[in-house]
């Protein structure tokens, strides 16, 4: 008996999560009135200069979309934003949520869901990160190549949604095709694009020097509070992948600066030019344009 009502429970819990996630879906669908976004960018802290430089604008404020939540953190917008990058059809996600603002990873990851169920196949995710590589030196731009997920929280816990792999293969969760395409763009813009491994704490405390310390014995070379959530999900449902931090300080024990969320943000600011630049020549690269015409 116990089995069964186990199950029955799974299930009813499995239909609540697909509702959500075809109501949100559907109220996004209906505002884009038969645009087809080829590429979802998830615009992080301080970088949403983005979302108003693209052609044919249209916003959508998250309140108006069933199941999001609006931001409560300084940088971070609340709006979809539909157009064009570069004659690419795309929608971007102009400010994010976490799991340190009280989100269940249900709905941290909820956007990518939804964005999976519009079709979308090639996630671009950006976000503000500290160094933990002593040699570098902020502001700077870095490929995530992998992560490390010290969230202690997955968003596929939980019963199976439709669409998505119960284990996905996370072995390359960031794409090697579009990590190729965006160091080549760096180099012919001459934009410093370093890479490395991105960490995923559940802050919102910044890291104690120890901490940075451990990271930097596991290998990590940036850290944050966001991002690898999303990944998880995206993998999940076959989606492409390119990350990119934008190194905004050295962590704690490694420079004497104390830490801050409005440095955070001045620094990501300087950075946002040359994000900019690359992400329109990522999506004008040979590399999409072959895709497009499959």
């Amino acid at each position: 008996m116990s089995d069964r009502s186990g199950g029955a429970s799974a299930e009813a819990a499995a239909e609540v999560r697909n509702a959500e996630i075809r109501a949100a879906a559907t109220k996004v669908r209906d505002w884009l009135f038969g645009r087809t976004p080829e590429v979802a960018i998830v615009l992080g802290s301080g970088l949403g200069g983005l979302a108003g430089k693209v052609e044919e604008r249209r916003g959508l404020p998250y309140g108006e979309i069933p199941g999001f939540p609006l931001p409560t953190v300084e940088g971070h917008d609340g709006e979809l934003v539909s157009g064009e990058l570069e004659g690419v059809q795309v929608l971007l996600q102009s400010g994010r949520f976490h799991l340190y603002e009280g989100h269940d990873p249900f709905t941290v990851a909820l956007p990518v869901r939804v964005l999976a169920e519009l079709g979308i196949r090639t996630l671009i995710l950006t976000n503000a990160a500290g160094g933990v590589r002593p040699t570098f030196n902020p502001p700077l731009l870095m490929l995530i190549a992998d992560h490390l997920n010290l969230m202690w929280r997955n968003p596929l816990v939980g019963p199976v949604v439709p669409g998505e792999e119960r284990f996905p293969d996370m072995s390359r969760p960031y794409d090697r095709e579009l990590r190729a395409v965006a160091r080549r763009a760096a180099q012919e813009l001459g934009i410093a694009l370093e890479e490395g491994v991105y960490c995923g704490l559940l802050g919102p405390s910044y890291e104690t020097p120890a901490e940075i310390r451990m990271l930097q014995r596991y290998g990590v070379d940036a850290v944050g509070m966001s991002t690898v959530p999303e990944v998880i999900v995206a993998r999940a449902r076959g989606m492409r992948v390119l990350g990119i931090s934008s190194i905004t300080n050295l962590a704690a024990g490694i420079s004497p600066a104390a830490l801050s969320h409005e440095e955070v943000l001045e620094a990501a600011d300087r950075l946002a030019g040359d994000l900019e630049r690359l992400i329109r020549a990522v999506l004008r690269s040979p590399w999409f344009a072959e895709r497009r015409l499959q």
